[in-house]
């Protein structure tokens, strides 16, 4: 009966940090759904493509110091402000596209404007990087070194994260 509770205990202590991470703020949850308009794919389908090698367009349409701060594995990071049209031109139109920036907003324009160019299968990835970072799934620096930090965009949306280190520079 003790080893019984004790493995109990055990896989408790192990499983629970990764169940709460995978929650989503009610409020953040409430605020990213009323400004969607776009197909959104969760980020645990994201993840697991990326782990296991999935053939998938990762677009990080977010600023050059967003991307360089921290970015989704396997992604390439196209802007927004200055869209590199000639890196989405040169993407290949039938395998699935996955958009994201801060929260979704940024990459919801781009997906409809890529929907409107052409691409059959986007998606806007749901709730952006910032749910991405709050949920502890891998994040990649400027140098390709795993890293924990997200870039707040500005201290205004930034203050929608509350488990991952924040950088605003």
């Amino acid at each position: 009966m003790i080893l019984r509770t004790l493995c109990i205990f055990i896989a408790f202590i192990f499983i629970a940090p990764f169940i709460v991470a995978q929650e989503i703020e009610p409020r953040y949850k409430n605020m990213v759904e009323r400004k969607y308009d776009f197909p959104t794919i969760p980020p645990d389908t994201v993840e697991n493509w990326i782990h296991q090698g999935a053939t998938v367009n990762i677009l990080d349409t977010r600023e050059k110091v967003e991307y360089e701060t921290s970015h989704l594995p396997q992604s390439i990071h196209v802007g927004y402000d200055e869209l590199k049209w000639g890196v989405i031109d040169t993407l290949d139109r039938d395998k699935p596209v996955v958009v994201y920036c801060s929260i979704g907003v940024r990459s919801q324009n781009i997906a409809k404007k890529m929907k409107e160019n052409g691409f059959e299968d986007v998606k806007n990835l749901y709730g952006g990087a910032f749910l991405w970072a709050e949920q502890f799934r891998p994040l990649k620096d400027s140098l390709g070194q795993e890293t924990k930090n997200i870039h707040g965009y500005n201290r205004f949306w930034g203050r929608w994260i509350d488990k991952a280190p924040v950088v605003y520079e």
